[in-house]
């Protein structure tokens, strides 16, 4: 007998007005975006002061807000429904832009200018692995602060970044951190802090090695860039143990996103045991582009029998056909079914939502709309 699955409860979830961040994270292509933005809509319509933070490169979210192009600015959606007293913004996070404004943030005008003008730390702040998913809570963290200490928004909604893994998000703080005060990093600062004299034969000898690779130019400007980066390495450290930290109240809640595919679901369970150990609100699951029920209780067996008998009658029967159409769609259906199941077996706590796929793409506030009263309705 099969355990039932408890169901999430959607409009309950954006209703709590204790709720201020809602974190959808899963594996790359399950429509992470789609439900990010419905959820937002949803809640705006039904009260809620919301922004939600994309980091789609698709730039989907603009096109189906109706918003010309999104930027590091929160912009309003002007379609939205604003009977209830509720409203919506977007953004999409700009990586450099937001590294930029910790950086000016947290040092002097000349040392913030000394660091943003180094080709190192250009390269570092555009393309370094995990700077976008650091900055992506980096953002949220400022968002938060922004909407404690003005009251422009009481929910945040935030669409993580399409990584390989989903445990990226997580990760990238201490990872970028961890760099930043990293061996090599502390090697290539001992000659600006300490006198001549620290300047040992063995460091010497690896300051010469790196030069022989980096070359002289590019080895003085990392050392130039990691100088003037020396004072913010605490403050890079506390502002990623304040943002992990956030992410554990009680008034953020994690919905991980997932298709009915093997790897998407996998990668759910991952994510879900990975935010039990770590203490993280969980309000459950969504798999996204469930295939509609067949709403007949002909089965998949029975159909293909049919079908061989028409096709040993007639080999262009369109009966015959269809009934092996029917027969394929009943059985993608029990195999997600399975792979549901079989989630719920290992994760019996976790509630769930199932949205069936849509007719065609998701472009609009009519197509989101949709999506939202898919993920309410799961009765």
């Amino acid at each position: 007998m099969t355990t039932p699955v408890p169901v999430l409860d959607v409009d309950a979830l954006l209703d709590d007005r204790t709720t201020e961040i809602i974190v959808c994270c899963g594996s790359g292509g399950v429509g992470k975006t789609t439900t990010s933005a419905a959820l937002a809509l949803r809640a705006a319509e039904r009260g809620r002061k919301v922004v939600v933070l994309t980091i789609d490169p698709a730039r989907r979210l603009a096109q189906s807000m109706g918003i010309e192009q999104l930027d590091n600015t929160p912009r309003p959606v002007v379609d939205a429904d604003t009977a209830a007293g509720g409203s919506l913004d977007a953004m999409m996070l700009d990586m450099k832009r937001t590294f930029d404004e910790v950086v000016e943030s947290q040092a002097s005008p000349e040392k913030a200018k000394q660091i943003l003008e180094n080709p190192f730390y250009v390269a570092l702040s555009s393309s370094f692995a995990g700077t976008q998913e650091y900055m992506a809570m980096e953002k949220l963290g400022q968002l938060h602060r922004e909407a404690v200490a003005r009251g422009t928004y009481d929910l945040i909604v935030v669409d993580t970044p399409p990584s390989r893994s989903a445990l990226d998000f997580l990760d990238a703080p201490e990872r970028l951190a961890g760099f930043l005060d990293g061996r090599l990093i502390r090697l290539l600062l001992a000659p600006a802090r300490g006198p001549a004299r620290l300047m040992s034969v063995g460091l010497s000898v690896v300051t010469n090695a790196l030069t022989k690779v980096l070359g002289g130019q590019m080895l003085r400007e990392v050392q130039t860039f990691v100088a003037a980066l020396d004072t913010l390495f605490g403050s890079f450290r506390q502002r990623a143990e304040q943002t992990f930290a956030l992410l554990q109240t009680d008034g953020t809640a994690f919905v991980v996103v997932a298709a009915p595919e093997p790897d998407a679901l996998r990668e759910a369970a991952y994510f879900v045991d990975r935010l039990t150990d770590d203490d993280m609100p969980l309000a459950g699951l969504v798999v996204n582009r469930a295939s509609p029920s067949a709403r007949t209780a002909l089965s998949a067996e029975e159909a293909i029998t049919a079908a061989d008998r028409l096709h040993a009658a007639d080999s262009s029967s369109l009966t015959a056909g269809l009934l092996q159409l029917h027969a394929d769609r009943v059985r993608l259906i029990e195999r997600e079914q399975h792979l549901r199941e079989r989630f719920a077996a290992a994760h019996p706590r976790v509630p769930t939502a199932v949205v069936p796929a849509m007719a065609g793409d998701v472009h609009d506030l009519e197509g989101l709309r949709a999506v939202g009263e898919a993920l309410a309705d799961q009765g």
